[in-house]
């Protein structure tokens, strides 16, 4: 579920993103605006680790504790998932399904969804879990990390800190990556539009590369706006422009539909990573649940039968498996790595993606405020008293990251693929199978009878490391061949 748009939330002066768990939490910070943790030289955890007494109580209820000055009832809740979940992802599913073929890619995205699906399931009843071990109302994804590893075995307990960092900065690799997608979906789409009414100029034909690098300062004039309160109206026209073009989409998709048996059932067999690496970019937001979960009146529905997650996800999927089946038997080998790459040059569709490059445009100033925050509350204690302009210093330098990675990498299939395989891997798949094996590894019968939850978690982490491997090789393999 990767967030096309991300909103500015008026109530809480935030961005509603994959890490809006972990922005604000990263350290205590006392009245000279210099990390405790940091000022004391200290190397503890800023959690504590819990007691047997306090392991042992098992009458301490953590929703009870919570205070929320907003809390969100099921549907709204429901709401929030869907919204979130009409992400870039879904303009590369066509794309996945001709690298996997018509059926299968069919059936292969519901496995998809449903191992992901699972995962989440896997986390947030570990997170619950661990929130009455802790006595702490709520848990992040990068918290309940933490405190697996300070409430499990005492050999685990000196990694407590790493690996609430690798959640952490594999979430700030995950949106930067996005970012960088993005850039690329936006030259396309624009070379595009005017390579069909610029022919015979020197315009024409010119490289994606310059596109990029025109981008450049308008990405810098908009992502030095710090206070996102100016940003909220470009969110609300980005979701106008995304539901506008969604909606001629579909118009073209079902115009002049092919067959079934025109279509390969199944792809060629090494086609078949590069098709996980994109689904999994397309249904992964693992980031996003837990502050979802955390925000609810009734926690316990989120995760029940059917619960608000399994509805949502069933939804999200279905959608998303409809259009990767019917791009891709609409315009088969053709189909293009968005697939508003194939909206044919005429008014209607390139307005599609004139529309859509705006949106994206737009999202990628939310997109970067999260890896933004956590960059720089790592970094701040640096600078002494010349904070503002170091700050603003980073920021273009992050930007011209972005825009450096995307101008090495324009291809934008393979870019998509790569960053599913390496970071949604190990978020979605790799670390809730590890945090739960931590979790209750010395738990009387924590694994279950016969140890399967062991040989479960083993199967998950297997499958990540397997995807991101294969998925990291084809994708770098296209990069460097320059496939589509």
């Amino acid at each position: 579920m990767r967030p096309m748009i991300a909103e500015y939330d008026p109530k809480k002066k935030g961005v509603k993103n994959d890490l809006s768990d972990v922005v604000m939490v990263k350290y205590k910070v006392d009245p000279n605006e210099i990390p405790v943790e940091q000022q004391a030289g200290s190397t503890l955890p800023l959690m504590e680790i819990p007691g047997r007494d306090i392991e042992a109580d098992e009458d301490y209820n953590p929703f009870e504790h919570r205070k929320l000055a907003h809390p969100t009832s099921d549907m709204d809740t429901l709401i929030h998932l869907l919204k979130g979940s009409l992400g870039s992802g879904i303009l590369a599913m066509p794309m996945a399904f001709r690298n996997a073929g018509l059926y299968f890619g069919l059936i292969a995205t519901f496995a998809i969804g449903g191992i992901c699906t699972y995962c989440v399931h896997v986390l947030v009843k570990t997170a619950h879990e661990l929130c009455r071990r802790m006595q702490k109302p709520s848990l992040g994804f990068a918290e309940t990390a933490e405190a697996a590893f300070l409430s499990g075995p005492p050999s685990m307990h000196k990694f407590s800190r790493l690996a609430k960092a690798m959640v952490n900065w594999f979430l700030v690799v995950d949106l930067l990556g996005c970012c960088c997608v993005y850039i690329v979906f936006i030259a396309k789409n624009v070379s595009q539009v005017i390579n069909n009414h610029l022919q015979g100029t020197v315009w024409y034909d010119m490289d994606i590369r310059v596109y990029m690098a025109m981008l450049y300062p308008f990405l810098i004039m908009m992502n030095l706006i710090r206070n996102l309160k100016y940003l909220a109206p470009f969110s609300m026209l980005a979701n106008v422009l995304v539901g506008v073009g969604m909606g001629i989409t579909f118009y073209y998709l079902f115009q002049d539909i092919p067959s079934p048996s025109d279509r390969d059932a199944m792809a060629d067999f090494y086609r078949l990573p590069t098709f996980f690496g994109t689904a999994i970019f397309a249904l992964e937001g693992i980031g996003v649940v837990m502050p979802l979960e955390n925000n609810m009146k009734t926690p316990t529905h989120f995760i029940g039968c059917p619960g608000v997650l399994n509805t949502g996800m069933f939804f999200v999927v279905s959608l998303y498996a409809f259009v990767g089946f019917f791009g891709y038997l609409k315009f088969g080998d053709n189909t293009a790595s968005s697939i508003t790459l194939n909206m044919p040059n005429e008014l209607l569709g390139e307005s599609v993606k004139l529309m859509i490059a705006v949106a994206i445009f737009f999202t990628y100033s939310l997109q970067f405020y999260v890896p933004m925050e956590v960059i720089w509350k790592n970094v701040r204690h640096l600078f002494g008293a010349k904070k503002n302009l170091a700050e603003y210093s980073i920021r273009i330098a992050v930007i011209t990251m972005t825009v450096c990675i995307a101008i090495a990498i324009p291809d934008l299939g393979p870019f998509i693929s790569l960053v599913g395989a390496v970071c949604l891997s190990f978020l979605g798949l790799i670390f809730p199978a590890v945090i739960e094996t931590v979790t209750f590894w010395d738990r009387p019968n924590g694994l279950g009878r016969f140890n399967w939850v062991l040989w479960k978690n083993i199967f998950m982490i297997s499958f990540g490391i397997v995807g991101f491997l294969t998925g990291s090789y084809v994708s770098i393999l296209g990069i460097i061949h320059g496939e589509e």
